[in-house]
């Protein structure tokens, strides 16, 4: 499955999305808690089937106007809240939490309730008509910015609301996106780092990571100010509140940006790719910020889904492989190495070696080999 992502832009008719969202979490917000008050009162938990019967009672009683809502949207809204429990009993996840209000931002169609042609999307809003006394249906049209096809069968559509304001639709389909590249010969291994470099290469390059959020911390700083000077919930907090969306968003793209271009030289250049497993957890309490500023996590992922897309082979190796102490060219362990020490001399052979570049050949041969006995087992 692959998504294609295009921005709504301003239009006047947003609105409604905007308060079909907000009607929509009311069904998210009335069957999380009504799995709650169950599992208060002793009884077993409702799956999928049976809170699409509970619904329709409730359309006849209590709740007749989500009669006005997509059926089919409701119905992937209680899908989405089946998997998550079924998740929580299997221990894959923590327990469902219900989202409040401004951070409900999806809602999704599958078959029904819009149609797609060319660079315009038609939604389909149901309104009770007071003078006839029934149901009547409103086609919306939208315009977003397509600039770029998208291919294949058409198995569902998500509109999203970001945190700035705005309006996307994702669009997924069926197609399977291959590219693949003439093989080069050359393989690589790369070491992570924060000191030096934010990747080392067996080949001995250097590449370094832009920190946006680093240099960004400046304009956040002053926007948080402004922001805890603001009466919650006013029209200016709000605006507050979303240049300080709008920079986080900026920050973010700026940090997708280096990865995939840095991604792609890397599948470009190399038939095999080796990386290291890194505890990022505890990374993260030892130097906070700047680990997520590098988002190195974010970066494996996205080398992951290039190699598979243009048949690069791509390896990782275990945590707890030694890579940095041993020496690339004889194998001798130097236990008293420590991490200042950026270059060092190999008391065995008399090697010089530069800390990153040693670990990076070292991770390049641990991962062939490991690659080869997995291959002839």
């Amino acid at each position: 499955m692959k998504t294609y992502k295009y921005p709504l832009g301003k239009q006047s008719n947003t609105l409604r999305i905007g308060n079909l969202l907000d009607d929509m979490w009311q069904v998210h917000d009335y069957f999380h808690r009504w799995q709650d008050q169950r599992y208060k009162d002793g009884l077993p938990y409702a799956d999928w089937y049976a809170m699409k019967k509970h619904l329709r009672e409730l359309k006849k009683t209590t709740h007749p106007h989500w009669k006005s809502l997509p059926s089919q949207a409701i119905q992937e809204e209680l899908k989405r809240i089946d998997e998550a429990y079924v998740r929580f009993f299997k221990k894959l996840g923590g327990k469902p939490k219900r989202k409040v209000r401004h951070k409900f931002k999806s809602i999704t169609f599958t078959q029904a309730g819009y149609e797609l042609k060319n660079n315009r999307i038609t939604i389909t809003f149901r309104e009770w008509n007071p003078k006839k006394q029934v149901w009547s249906f409103r086609r919306i049209p939208y315009t977003f910015y397509k600039h770029r096809e998208f291919h294949g069968t058409i198995a569902r559509i998500t509109l999203k609301r970001d945190n700035c304001g705005g309006y996307w639709i994702c669009i997924v389909t069926d197609h399977t996106d291959t590219k693949e590249l003439s093989a080069t010969g050359q393989r690589v291994g790369a070491d992570f780092g924060m000191k030096d470099a934010y990747l080392t290469l067996s080949t001995g390059e250097k590449i370094q990571h832009p920190q946006p959020l680093k240099h960004s911390l400046k304009e956040l700083r002053k926007l948080n100010k402004s922001l805890s000077r603001k009466k919650k919930g006013s029209n200016g907090w709000w605006r507050a509140v979303r240049q300080l969306a709008r920079l986080y968003r900026k920050i973010s793209n700026q940090r997708k940006d280096f990865h995939w271009q840095l991604a792609s030289k890397l599948c470009k250049r190399f038939d095999t790719i080796v990386l290291e497993t890194l505890n990022l957890d505890g990374m993260k309490r030892l130097w906070g910020r700047k680990v997520s500023d590098l988002a190195f996590y974010q970066f494996v992922e996205i080398l992951k889904y290039k190699c598979q897309k243009q048949k690069r082979q791509f390896i990782q190796m275990g945590q707890w492989t030694a890579t940095t102490k041993p020496c690339s060219d004889c194998g001798f362990h130097n236990e008293t190495l420590t991490l200042n020490d950026r270059q060092w001399i190999c008391p065995d052979c008399g090697s010089h070696h530069d800390r990153d570049i040693n670990a990076a050949i070292n991770i390049l041969r641990a991962g062939i080999a490991v690659n080869d006995s997995a291959r002839y087992a």
